[in-house]
């Protein structure tokens, strides 16, 4: 088993698959075998997810992170505050349990597991509640990935709406450049830049959760988001300087596009049968039809130009 995970690896790292392909292959993977190796897995995607980020900010420019950055601010924030009311509200009406319907309303809300992660400590979640606001994430992201771009090409939307669209609608940064890559460059653009704007709401709200709860566990504080921001500029204004660096700036583009499919194969494996087992209904329940409502009405909102960059 681990000889075809590690084939799987070098396969969606070749260049000769793309990221929907990769997802694919890692849950045909995770849904078919059994293995033992979910901790390298998830610590390994989750560095190079990081890596793959920090690596997309080399081909990018300044000018375009900044303005998606600045004119989706606003869109998060109420998109944030929208979703954890509606998802407690869910949450109590199908009697999930309490710290399960946070960690489900946070992940939907901001990023999907990194702010399951941020959350979990603080909120005192045990083993099994981390498991199964994971898997039902986890779950939702890797359906996001493969029907966003249908979707999008289906209702003729734009790049820069697709990318928005994307980084409100999708749970976990990977899904969102993932989906972002497929529909296009500017998509790209705008999916990678508002998701980590998105992202970093992980902050004031762990803060402010801690408060409450009164908790002294270590806040989590997503820095790969700020040397993104650092490869932006270099992109930006190092070729001005130094005309042969473009090369090298695109390789490590190119770089940051391959380690992220191999991000979504890895978390492909990590969709077991165990892992849908363990969600069990009314958390799934609670995740599906907050997300839906939240893609729905984000769509609807950009197709008719009520939200737009």
């Amino acid at each position: 088993m681990r000889n075809l995970f590690f084939i799987g690896m070098i396969v969606s790292a070749s260049g000769l698959i793309g990221p929907p392909l990769a997802l694919a292959l890692g849950l045909a993977f995770g849904l078919s075998t059994v293995h033992t190796f979910h901790a390298e897995s998830g610590r390994l995607s989750k560095f190079l997810l990081q890596a793959a980020v920090v690596c997309l900010g080399f081909g990018m420019n300044l000018q375009e992170v900044v303005h998606a950055g600045r004119s989706g601010f606003m869109y998060t924030a109420i998109s944030i505050t929208f979703v954890l009311g509606l998802g407690v509200l869910l949450g109590k009406l199908l009697q999930v349990g309490k710290t399960q319907s946070l960690l489900i309303s946070c992940g939907t809300a901001i990023c999907g597991g990194s702010a399951i992660a941020a959350m979990a400590p603080i909120v005192q979640a045990d083993d099994e509640e981390m498991a199964v606001s994971m898997g039902t994430v986890f779950v939702l992201n890797s359906v996001a990935l493969l029907i966003f771009p249908l979707i999008g090409w289906r209702l003729h939307l734009s790049q820069t709406q697709f990318g928005l669209w994307a980084a409100l609608a999708i749970h976990d940064t990977s899904s969102v450049v993932g989906a972002g890559a497929k529909y296009g460059s500017v998509a790209l653009t705008v999916a990678t830049t508002v998701k980590l704007a998105r992202a970093l709401w992980i902050v004031p709200l762990a803060i402010a959760t801690a408060m409450m709860k009164k908790s002294k566990a270590k806040i989590y504080w997503p820095w790969f988001i700020l040397y993104f921001c650092l490869a932006a500029v270099i992109s930006t204004y190092l070729p001005h300087y130094l005309p042969k660096s473009v090369g090298v700036l695109a390789g490590l583009d190119r770089l940051g596009k391959s380690a992220l499919t191999v991000v979504l194969f890895l978390i492909g494996t990590g969709i077991t049968r165990n892992t849908l087992r363990e969600v069990g209904t009314r958390p799934l329940v609670q995740g599906v039809a907050l997300w839906v409502v939240v893609a729905s009405l984000s769509l609807w909102a950009i197709h008719s130009g009520w939200i737009a960059l």
